[in-house]
């Protein structure tokens, strides 16, 4: 059964672009809503998993990825798509969350992972074995990159299900989450760097007799020069990457995949896609999205319950963060002002790893019982949640979050 995103690069380059929207999000809302948008369109959902965020051990979310798999089953069931126009995928596949350890410690523990990724039928399956571990360079040298990275297409392969993995390689990503400080300028991948990738993975995985899977490579990541910062954007610029875009023709059937496009606007991800970087990565911007929507609808309640906004939402949020602070210290910095700004208004939103916790579900779910049976007026709707027009708690929210879904969609369809 041939995959659906190896559409993708023949797409690239029989001259008529094609990209796809990866969602990288754990959130219900966002995964209802990139899904809903797909039954609506007819066009595949894919999403993503990192590797700390779902692994074999549980990584952040609690959840392996049979569990993944199964979560995002019972929501595509809610909405009413087969899972067969959904593909999962795995992100950023490697070491990284055991990187502490001697190398082949933490090797085999990514061999354990990606197996369970791949038995649970994650068939989009980025390898990353960038990172050096106990005793290693912080970045490896290529050679070493490629070589770990054919051992995990080994074990992947072993361990698939019906439908052929591909993958995608290449490390040259910007920070996860966004950059730390401001941002000015940022360096595009060189060709020279890509030309050695491809070489030295198409040599690693032959010598690892894997060369059925390098065949399934359909993607490389680079930087073709988008970031975020707490504030600001570095915006797409064609020019700056057209040397990319050129030198990718001479690639057999590989496209690119951006990563931190989020907050980009339609023109400059359509410009992506036109440039043969047709992975659009987003997540920060999808929960940036749910919270700016949760936020006003707090002050919504407020007000249609007769007085002015109390910011309840926020401040039960600020008081999780302030007793877990390891999701936002180490990324944040500044006066306390500065520290209150960044943990509720930052573009990388680090909030989002508070919404699952017991504290924040109550509070979200306080919120919503303030709306149970009400209907929200249109000019509290234009005051404070303007590009939404649903007069109802859930469908406000699945409409913030896809009113950015739905600049990614038009913004990857062929032109």
């Amino acid at each position: 059964m041939t995959h659906p995103l190896r559409s993708i690069p023949a797409a690239f380059h029989s001259g008529k672009p094609l990209g796809i929207t990866s969602v990288c999000s754990a959130h219900p809302v966002v995964i209802e809503a990139a899904l809903s948008l797909a039954k609506e369109t007819g066009r595949p959902a894919l999403i993503e998993a990192t590797c700390n965020q779902v692994n074999h051990e549980g990584g952040y979310t609690g959840m392996t990825p049979s569990d993944f798999r199964s979560f995002v089953e019972e929501i595509a069931q809610k909405v009413g798509i087969s899972m067969d126009n959904v593909i999962l995928g795995g992100d950023h596949l490697g070491p990284n969350p055991w990187k502490s350890l001697p190398a082949e410690d933490a090797m085999t523990k990514a061999e354990a992972m990606i197996a369970a990724f791949s038995a649970a039928g994650f068939t989009k399956l980025h390898l990353d074995c960038s990172m050096g571990c106990a005793g290693e360079p912080v970045a490896l040298d290529d050679d070493t990159t490629a070589s770990r990275a054919a051992r995990l297409a080994a074990v992947a392969e072993a361990n698939k299900t019906d439908r052929d993995p591909v993958y995608v390689i290449g490390t040259e990503v910007p920070v996860p989450g966004g950059a730390l400080d401001e941002l000015h300028e940022l360096a595009v991948t060189t060709t020279d760097a890509v030309s050695k990738t491809y070489a030295v993975h198409k040599t690693a995985f032959a010598e690892q007799d894997q060369q059925s899977a390098f065949d399934r490579v359909i993607g490389m990541v680079v930087q073709p020069g988008v970031e975020f910062g707490h504030s600001d954007v570095i915006k797409f610029v064609p020019s700056n990457a057209s040397g990319l875009t050129d030198y990718l023709k001479s690639l057999p059937m590989i496209v690119f995949e951006a990563h931190s496009t989020d907050y980009q606007s339609e023109e400059a991800l359509a410009a992506l896609v036109q440039g043969g970087f047709s992975i659009l990565k987003v997540g920060p911007w999808l929960t940036f999205a749910l919270r700016e929507a949760l936020y006003g609808l707090d002050a919504i309640a407020d007000v249609m319950d007769g007085y002015a906004p109390k910011n309840r939402l926020m401040s039960a949020l600020e008081n999780t963060m302030l007793q877990r602070p390891d999701n936002w210290s180490k990324y944040y910095e500044g006066s306390d002002e500065d520290l209150f700004y960044q943990r509720h208004f930052s573009y990388s939103d680090r909030i989002r790893y508070y919404w699952p916790t017991e504290d924040a579900s109550e509070a979200v779910s306080a919120l919503k019982s303030r709306f149970a049976g009400r209907t929200i007026p249109e000019p509290l709707l234009s005051q404070y949640l303007p590009n939404v027009t649903a007069k109802h708690f859930d469908e406000a929210l699945l409409e913030a979050v896809q009113n950015v879904l739905k600049v990614y969609d038009e913004a990857t369809l062929s032109k």
